[in-house]
């Protein structure tokens, strides 16, 4: 046999364990709150919001402030300014967090840069220090992290190269992290830009999964210490043939059963661009599905803070309307992952277009 690599986790195997359970609890999922300075000035453009310190510190406030919003979340992805962060009053955010048991994330990748010798491909960058500061991060009360790696459908696309050096990087990521005692939460993430069909994306996404799957193998990651938080199976944005959410919910689940091992505890949908509504009404279809041997729950992004923002809108009197929009979304999604939505939260507002071509953090 050849030689094989030692358990990443060492010491902190029984640590990840638990952690990797708690974020995956049956109805919770995670609040990925970890949007850079950069794009969460969109966010604020489109509220005619001043992207300053203060403005950020005060809209994470908010989030993390939600009474009771524990009841549905069990982890918060934070970005790195706002693990450091305080309430008006001072207390830091991520006392706050752990007041409602919720489990502290945090954003560890730092952007995509071009391959030479692609077409334009990008893959993820951040691994040469991530060490020395996964290390930081535990110190400072983060408990896990996510690293993304996005992949474009397209004539030649996404390449082999990409594929290779995404889940290498995923791999090398989740065994730094878990040697740090942070559970990684791998996300492989098929964009739907592209008018491909569902079946199409299924096909990219089994071998991408595949790959990643065969690369944490490698590195000798810890799966029972991991998360994985890959797309749901969607046709492209501009293909001709729309899918249902039996669909959406059937191609997904083959194409997890196909890859991922039973051992990883649980799979954090991302919402890539879905509406709010869309993405909880396809959670709810995919855990219709029998026969599954993981937790199938949400890690989202915009799909739980669009509305949420926009009844902010940057008013300190608007925050309790806007904790309430963010607990009813939350709450849904929480119900989706029983299988038991029954669809209407948040109305018309939920289910206006999130897509952004080339979406980046």
């Amino acid at each position: 046999m050849a030689n094989l690599p030692y358990n990443a986790a060492g010491n902190f195997a029984n640590e990840l364990v638990v952690n990797a359970r708690k974020i995956a609890a049956p109805g919770k999922g995670i609040l990925a709150a970890d949007e850079s300075t950069g794009t969460i000035q969109k966010r604020f453009e489109a509220i005619n919001l001043e992207n300053t310190e203060e403005h950020r510190r005060a809209y994470r406030e908010l989030l993390f402030g939600t009474p009771h919003l524990g009841n549905f979340i069990s982890g918060a992805i934070l970005y790195e300014e706002t693990l450091y962060q305080k309430t008006k009053e001072g207390k830091p955010f991520t006392q706050l967090l752990q007041e409602q048991g919720i489990i502290v994330g945090i954003k560890v990748d730092k952007g995509l840069k071009t391959i030479p010798g692609t077409d334009g491909e990008m893959a993820v960058q951040g691994l040469t220090d991530l060490d020395v500061r996964a290390k930081k991060y535990y110190e400072a009360g983060a408990r896990f992290a996510k690293w993304r790696a996005a992949y474009t459908i397209g004539p030649n696309k996404p390449s082999e190269l990409l594929v290779q050096e995404q889940a290498w990087g995923l791999g090398r990521y989740a065994a730094i992290c878990q040697a740090n005692g942070l559970v990684p939460v791998v996300e492989p993430e098929v964009l739907m830009d592209g008018p491909h069909d569902i079946e199409y994306c299924a096909r990219v996404t089994e071998h991408i999964l595949a790959t990643v799957v065969k690369a944490l193998h490698d590195n000798g990651v810890f799966l029972e210490g991991a998360l994985l938080k890959p797309n749901m199976i969607l046709p492209g944005s501009e293909s001709k043939n729309r899918a249902t959410p039996h669909e959406i919910a059937s191609y997904t689940v083959r194409t997890l059963k196909r890859t991922v091992p039973s051992s990883i505890p649980g799979i954090m949908f991302l919402s890539g661009g879905q509406t709010e509504e869309e993405a909880t009404i396809n959670l709810d279809a995919i855990n219709k599905i029998e026969g599954k041997p993981w937790q199938l729950s949400f890690s989202y992004g915009r799909a739980l803070q669009a509305s949420c923002i926009k009844s902010w809108a940057g008013k300190e009197e608007n925050v309790k309307k806007a904790q309430n929009v963010l607990t009813e979304r939350a709450k849904a999604n929480s119900e989706a992952q029983f299988g038991k939505y029954a669809g209407g939260a948040g109305g018309a507002s939920a289910s206006v277009s999130l897509f952004e071509k080339n979406y980046v953090y």
